[in-house]
């Protein structure tokens, strides 16, 4: 089973220029996911818009084909109600963490221990949305996967540009961190084979941005073809419980 570990879907309801005026919906993966063969696809809110009841929904209408990450901003009085919430009512086995997008830095405890808490208690799978950024790098997730270790961590982009080494590094020294793909070269993924073998890279998209396609061509060509089941749902499967 072909699963991707990272999208996003969302309706309109700004009226910003950038990504938030108009609908990527979940049929519109859908169609993009049949025609690259991904069975199944983690979806979840925009940063700028999150809305875990849209994505709840979209999961119970599609649950053998969308697997619903939820999100929360940890600055919210009520975060992590929300969290709980997200996995306790709606059932999403993810939590997508952006730091940058919501203002604060990774290495935060008093804002991220208790979200790591619940999730920690209730079995959830964290993602952080990890580009090159100030605010959130592969060091810092370390130093707050660290004292959660039960907690599967992804880091998403693999820290791209600058700092996927680092990811590496960090993923390398550490069971419960793991590499996800979208948005990283060729060169970065082999890097990462090389260095911390296929158990420990995932593959993601983060359609619309890019097209599960290309995400398959490039861990085709990076990755053995023997290997490739575990980069390409394998790994996540197990940390999600999917099929136990």
């Amino acid at each position: 089973m072909i699963i991707d570990a990272y999208n996003n879907i969302w309706q309109a309801a700004q009226t910003s220029d950038y990504l938030t005026s108009e609908t990527y919906s979940v049929e519109m993966m859908l169609r993009d996911m049949d025609k690259a063969g991904v069975d199944m696809a983690v979806g979840c809110s925009l940063g700028q818009m999150i809305d875990n009841d849209y994505t709840a929904g979209v999961m119970r209408q599609y649950p053998d084909r969308i697997i619903g990450f939820g999100q929360v901003n940890p600055r919210v009085p009520d975060a992590t109600d929300i969290v709980r919430k997200g996995r306790e009512v709606h059932g999403l086995p993810g939590l997508k963490l952006h730091p940058t997008m919501h203002g604060y830095h990774v290495v935060d405890h008093g804002l991220l221990d208790p979200v790591f808490e619940v999730c920690a208690e209730l079995g959830i799978v964290v993602l952080f949305n990890a580009l090159d950024d100030p605010f959130v790098s592969p060091l810092g997730i370390e130093e707050i996967a660290r004292g959660f270790p039960d907690v599967p961590v992804l880091i998403a982009h693999m820290g791209t540009v600058w700092n996927v080494m680092e990811a590496i590094m960090v993923a390398k020294r550490n069971p419960n961190i793991y590499l996800e793909t979208s948005s990283t070269q060729l060169i970065e993924v082999r890097t990462a084979y090389r260095d911390v073998g296929a158990d420990k890279i995932i593959m993601g998209t983060d359609w619309p941005g890019s097209d599960f396609e290309l995400e398959r061509l490039k861990i085709a060509k990076s990755i053995p073809e023997a290997e490739r089941p575990m980069v390409e749902g394998g790994t996540l499967a197990r940390l999600l419980g999917l099929g136990a």
